[in-house]
Formats: structure tokens, sequence, C-alpha cells
């Protein structure tokens, strides 16, 4: 299916590594293409200075002046089952020595303390490798064993050509899944320049002021599917940063209308799967063990029947199976629902969209608090989740539930279009009616911990009715 989105580039900055870098950004239908501004790059690289067109960068690390062009011999001992936790560059046939272009954090070349990028590597394990090639280099590191004694030399002429290959290095993440098998949503490939990062737009979370607090509202935020992987791009001024964020906005909520239909595509074949209505990321207001509170990503599915939340993004059928909260939809309704303040606007507090539902459980009333991101998604989030309790209310018909009222044991019947029966329950004497009532049901959206109320004229005292979805209990009315 074709998504036919917003199609946008220009400047912006990404954050990576504890610095902000000036990169080309490129919007496409389902990627947010980033790659280094070569001008940007040069200038803040060109004598290893601090970058002068943002005061919050980092200054290059400075390395002792005993290590510059100075032969080194480096003990790396590998840790079980893991290898010397460096990438190199270069070889014979690129006209380059083999030169160490990254050190992963926490594996065994980073402990060592003393391996930089920028360091050939002329022998390992007193194996030459001054007129290697990169295969053979490969190859040599490879076969080094667990304890690896690697001569270097670092060269601080090349550290600007790794340091602009780098920078973007922990920005962006692999492709995005799919709910359906690959051969039925065959993606092409896209060719990238060396230097530029893909950012997978679809089931990612969009969102403002959420990780990294911005007064200016300068600053976007893009979460992976799974969590694991951000990229935070800050903009020239509030309103170009609006104009990135409706433009990726609007694709991205392309992309979540084609999932809804791969996700019910991929349950076709189930016949007690409830069709899935609506997909997609909030943030839900959660309080640590102080009482202190967050915003926490969450993502919701609204399905015929109940509202699902889960971590991350389900991408298979087990993981639908297996949502950390799961409510019924008869049982929940919209408690508050909150817009923007526009006259006196405090980022993360005033500005933020919110609404808020109550579900009666086994265990009480379970509250939660929701936040979105436009006055779009707050309207369509809170019509799917009314219209769907209205929905399961219609589908279901009745329930029932036993009671107390005016000292005697009943049991109270609901339907949707009958209105209710309220039955003496005695042993000795079996069921009889105490009263037969045509009434109109309805939704009450007060701090009531009931779903439904009703007017029920002729039987005063009886107006409360517990909630569905849980085993009946005794209710005093």
């Amino acid at each position: 299916m074709a998504v036919h989105g917003v199609v946008r580039s220009g400047l912006v900055e990404v954050y990576s590594r504890q610095q902000w870098y000036r990169v080309h950004a490129t919007l496409e239908d389902d990627h947010l293409i980033l790659s280094l501004d070569d001008i940007y790059e040069t200038h803040m690289n060109g004598d290893g200075d601090v970058n002068q067109n943002d005061n919050t960068a980092a200054p290059v690390e400075q390395l002792p002046e005993s290590i510059a062009n100075q032969k080194r011999t480096v003990r790396v001992v590998k840790q079980e089952n893991n290898g010397l936790g460096i990438s190199i560059k270069g070889g014979k046939e690129n006209k380059m020595p083999i030169l160490v272009s990254k050190i992963f954090k926490g594996m065994a070349a980073d402990l060592t303390h003393q391996l930089y990028v920028g360091d050939a590597i002329l022998s390992v394990n007193q194996e030459d490798l001054r007129d290697a090639t990169h295969d053979e280099a490969v190859r040599a590191l490879k076969r080094s064993g667990k304890i690896v004694d690697l001569e270097v030399k670092y060269l601080r002429e090349v550290t600007p050509y790794f340091r602009k290959t780098t920078s973007l290095s922990e920005v962006g993440w692999d492709a995005q899944n799919t709910f359906l098998p690959k051969s039925q949503t065959a993606l092409p490939q896209r060719a990238l320049r060396s230097d530029a990062k893909s950012v997978p737009l679809k089931l990612s979370y969009l969102t403002r002021n959420l990780s990294m607090p911005d007064p200016d509202m300068r600053t976007l935020e893009l979460h992976s599917s799974d969590g694991r992987n951000s990229c935070i791009l800050r903009c020239q001024d509030p309103s170009e940063a609006n104009l990135w964020f409706n433009a990726i906005h609007t694709n991205m909520s392309f992309l979540v209308e084609q999932s809804v239909i791969e996700v019910n595509q991929m349950f076709v074949n189930i016949p007690e799967a409830s069709e899935i209505k609506r997909i997609g990321w909030l943030s839900e207001k959660v309080a640590n063990a102080t009482g202190n509170t967050s915003w926490k990503p969450v993502f919701m599915a609204i399905t015929s029947k109940d509202i699902l939340l889960y971590d991350i993004v389900p991408w298979t059928k087990e993981e639908w199976a297996t949502p950390v909260v799961s409510h019924p939809l008869i049982a929940t309704r919209i408690t508050q629902a909150s817009s923007k303040n526009i006259s006196h606007i405090i980022p993360g507090v005033t500005d933020l969209l919110t609404f808020g539902t109550r579900t009666g459980t086994r265990n009480g009333v379970e509250a939660h608090m929701f936040r979105v991101e436009t006055n779009r998604d707050l309207a369509r989030w809170t019509r799917d989740l009314i219209q769907g309790a209205h929905q399961s209310a219609t589908n279901i018909k009745e329930i029932t539930c036993e009671v107390t009222w005016q000292g005697q044991e009943c049991q109270l019947v609901l339907h949707y279009e009958n209105g209710f029966t309220l039955r003496n329950l005695k042993e000795d004497s079996g069921e009889y009616t105490v009263g037969r009532k045509t009434c109109s049901l309805y939704y009450l959206s007060s701090s009531s911990s009931s779903v439904f109320l009703g007017r029920f004229p002729g039987l005063p005292g009886l107006a409360a009715v517990p909630t569905y979805g849980s085993t009946p209990s005794r209710t005093y009315l």
C-alpha cells in the first residue's frame, strides 16, 4: 500500500554522543534520513576545536602529547564469548594503515582505557600488519586468541575523518518490522551515503518534552518501536520545529492506518480474535516509590471489546496475546480530557493534552491518565473509547449480578434494550420478580465507580450498578 505522505528536507541538529551535530534531514514516506552537513562538520573539526556554532557541544577528547605519533603496546583480554570490541577501517588496498574506527563501550578494548579511535594497528601478537589488506587484518584479529597484544600508533591527522563518520553511529536503527510475512510486504532496498542514517517511522513514537526537557519548544523526539533507541532533533526555532513535527506526524499517521490493516490481516483466520480499531503510542502518568510522577511511553490498542496496553509494539501473535494491561471496554469510561492552555504555556505542564480512564475490576476501580501529542489525537482516542464502550454494551446486551435491596438478597439483570429486572433470591421459595422496569442506561462521567447508571422509577435507592467483567459480588443499593 502506498503511503504518499509529506516530503520535507532541510537542516536540523541531532543529539548524539552528548553533543549536537548539524545534519541534513530528508523526510520520506516511511523514513527520516539524516546525513552530516559537510560545511558544518569541516568547521567543527578543522583544528580539533569545540563546535563554535553551538555552545552545548562537548570538547574533543585531548590525548597526552606522549601518545601522539608514538608506538605503544596495549594488551587486551577478551571477555568470555565476546570479541575485542573495536571496528577497523583502512588496509593496503585503500592506501591507508589499519585504523581503529570505533571502540564499543564496556567491551574488552574499551576496558583497557589505552586504545583510541585513530590508533593505527601495526601488529597483532607480533604479526606485522603494516602492509596488510583489510581482510588480512580481520583474519589476524580473529585468530589472535583470548589475550591480544596490539602494537599501535596514534595518528592525530586522521581523527577528523573518523569523527565525521562516527558522530552519527548511535543515531537511527534497523528497518521496521511488519505484522505480515515479508513476502507480502517487501520493501525496496534504500541506498544511503556512508555518513547517513535512517530512522524508520512505522510505529515509532513521535513526542516532545519527554526524555529531554525543552522550554524553548525546539526539539522533537523519535523513539523506536521496541523502546531501545531514540533520535532527538533540534530545530532553529519553535516555528520550524512545529513544521517538522506536523510533517513527520502526518506520515506516521498514514503508517498507523496501514498497520491497523496489517494486524487485522494477521488475525483474519482466528475466529475468536477481536478486530483492532486503533493502535498507537501515548504516554501514561506513573508514580515512583517516593510519589513523584513522570510520563512513560505505552503502546495502546483498542479492539472491538478491550483496551490493551503494551510496553513495546507487539509484532507477533504471541506478543499480542500477552498485553501488560487488558481492560474490557464496557467497564471503562473517560473521566476527563484536557486541551492546551494557550494563554499561559508552561512546557510540560499547561501544554499537555491528556485524558483519563476509569475501569471497574475485581480489585476495585483502576484509573489511568494518558498524554497525547495533538488535538486530533485526543479527539480520535476519546471518540474510539466512548464508541467502543457503547458498542460493547450493544453486543453484550445483558449483565447480571447479586445485590441487596431493602434488606433482601436479590439478583439484578440489566438488559441493553429491555431495561432491568430485580429478582428476589430465597432458597425456600425460589425466584420471583420484585420489579421490572424499562429504563435508559447511560455512562456517568463523575468520580463514581459505576460503569452504568440508570433511573429506576418505583424502586427508591436503586441507582448504582456494579461494574461488568468481574466475579459477581454483593452490592448494597
